[in-house]
């Protein structure tokens, strides 16, 4: 896996970005994915908001995916799988690049056709937690024109990703606004942030 880390952390130190394929396995991310369309089928997600615990806004002129957060007292295998990486990549960043993260926070995310999320950064107003935005997508078969790319803002560009099954995305959650392009069928991710106390 450390070579799956380094190609994260490189990507990112060159563009501010860092992109990597594989970053779950392909075991791990099929499971994942049946996990989230069961919660999807129970009715277990819930309309995501904007904001945190002390403010929190549900716009969907804004934002209108649903969302479960994931949690090791849930006791199910693969979410615990997940954890175990999240847990071997956390040391790695914070042994090579003395971030000094201290926790995350995941959940499962959905995107029905016709949804999106309008630009925005990652980290709240009244809470400098987050250090580093992370998503993973659980997508088999994307097609340019299923839409719900991840468009990043740099400067004067934009960089638009495709959410591939098993890539990762990994950037400054201070640093770059982001939106979520209008998707054509169900889009389907981990998204979280890596933080500090």
């Amino acid at each position: 896996m450390e070579k799956i880390f380094d190609c994260l952390i490189d990507s990112y130190i060159d563009n501010k970005v860092g992109i990597a394929d594989n970053f779950l396995s392909l075991s791990l991310s099929t499971h994942l994915k049946e996990n989230l369309i069961s919660l999807f089928e129970k009715q277990r997600l819930l309309s995501a908001g904007i904001g945190n615990n002390i403010v929190v806004n549900q716009d969907k002129l804004i934002r209108s995916d649903v969302i479960y957060w994931l949690d090791r007292s849930h006791n199910d295998q693969h979410e615990n799988d997940f954890f175990d990486l999240m847990d071997n990549f956390v040391r790695y960043l914070n042994q090579t690049c003395y971030t000094g993260i201290t926790g995350y926070e995941f959940h499962y995310t959905l995107y029905e056709s016709g949804t999106f999320y309008k630009k925005h950064i990652d980290q709240f107003q009244n809470n400098g937690s987050r250090q580093y935005s992370m998503i993973m997508y659980l997508n088999d078969d994307w097609i340019e024109g299923d839409g719900g790319e991840l468009r990043i803002y740099k400067e004067e560009t934009t960089q638009n990703i495709s959410p591939n099954n098993g890539k990762s995305v990994f950037f400054k959650s201070s640093d770059l606004a982001h939106e979520v392009l209008v998707t054509n069928k169900k889009r389907m991710s981990i998204t979280g942030w890596l933080k500090i106390n």
